[in-house]
């Protein structure tokens, strides 16, 4: 990971199905600014059993009539759109990759040469994929929704046994739940998995807003993941708790606000302080006229703008000495 925050627009399943959607949020990533925009590749038939029910959310967004397989079966990429997709963000100027939610997802995209591959939440207990994305030998995000510390060692442990490299995982702090309230965020665990485990930390974020990721980079996030979509009010799984395009450039600002304003640490005056500094500060002057010989005290000197003069800092100094020349009223002091 390079010093500059890598901002991932999951567009996920927000396309609908739709090829023309999916390039619309491709437009809309690039133009707001994002770094990668992030698909989802699987098939329902090897992701969930028929059976399978469908997460409080989901049925909160699209009813409980049909099964989580018919919802996701309307939401798969076919291999060539994949292609289509891949080229648009070429011609958009911004990076394309994708979630692969199986074995035989990933070796399709080892096809289009991802720069990463994501593992998501719900697979960071799937030792088969976890083995077979270390295998590729590409840098790794992990996403820690629904996890605890020995989950994530766990999974960390077994890609390594694998062939990967722990420096080049980077480990998002995620809450499964969409959107997910507040109380909920822990942000703080961010910083828990960095000091835990020497890794590279982000946030993959499902709150609604945008200051949640903008606090993350401020905490030191170098990651951050975060849904959006052309409408929230379009039908489908995921719409509610994404942002809209608007809204994403803000954040992509925001964030980018943040890693200037960071800065290095040193504490030290900046240009425009130092330009400042005298009109901001004060200096002793006299309070009333002053004549020689007289005796410096708190009836004959004050402190006002600007500090052009002698800082109060040397207040000490003079009060009970004498002055050797004339000064009148407001008159910078010296010695």
């Amino acid at each position: 990971m390079n010093t500059k925050t890598l901002i991932i627009a999951e567009a996920g399943v927000n396309h609908n199905g739709d090829i023309g959607m999916a390039k619309q949020l491709i437009e809309a990533a690039a133009a707001a600014g994002a770094d990668l925009v992030k698909f989802q590749t699987f098939q329902a038939d090897r992701l969930v059993t028929r059976s399978a029910l469908k997460a409080d959310y989901q049925v909160k967004a699209t009813g409980a009539d049909e099964s989580q397989h018919a919802m996701l079966r309307k939401l798969e990429l076919s291999e060539a759109m994949h292609q289509t997709l891949l080229a648009h963000c070429k011609a958009c100027g911004i990076g394309f990759f994708s979630t692969a939610f199986d074995i035989e997802s990933i070796d399709f995209l080892a096809t289009m040469q991802p720069p990463f591959y994501k593992i998501p939440s719900g697979e960071i207990t799937n030792l088969p994929y976890l083995r077979h994305i270390a295998k590729q030998g590409t840098p790794i995000i992990l996403s820690t929704g629904m996890s605890t510390l020995g989950d994530i060692e766990a999974a960390l442990n077994a890609l390594e046994k694998a062939g990967a490299q722990r420096e080049k995982i980077s480990v998002l702090h995620c809450t499964t739940e969409y959107p997910t309230p507040m109380a909920e965020v822990n942000l703080r665990a961010m910083q828990s998995i960095g000091t835990a485990f020497n890794v590279t930390v982000g946030y993959s974020d499902h709150t609604v807003g945008i200051e949640v990721a903008i606090a993350a980079v401020a905490l030191g996030a170098r990651v951050i993941e975060k849904h959006f979509t052309l409408d929230r009010n379009l039908p489908g799984p995921d719409h509610k708790a994404s942002l809209e395009p608007a809204e994403l450039s803000a954040m992509v600002q925001a964030i980018r606000n943040i890693e200037v304003a960071l800065g290095d640490g040193v504490k030290r005056l900046t240009p425009s302080e130092r330009r400042n500094q005298p009109i901001g500060r004060k200096s002793i002057v006299a309070a009333k006229e002053i004549k020689p010989g007289d005796v410096f005290s708190t009836l004959t000197l004050t402190c006002k703008r600007p500090g052009t003069g002698i800082s109060p800092m040397e207040w000490d100094n003079f009060i009970g000495s004498k002055a050797r020349q004339h000064f009148k009223p407001d008159q910078n002091i010296d010695k």
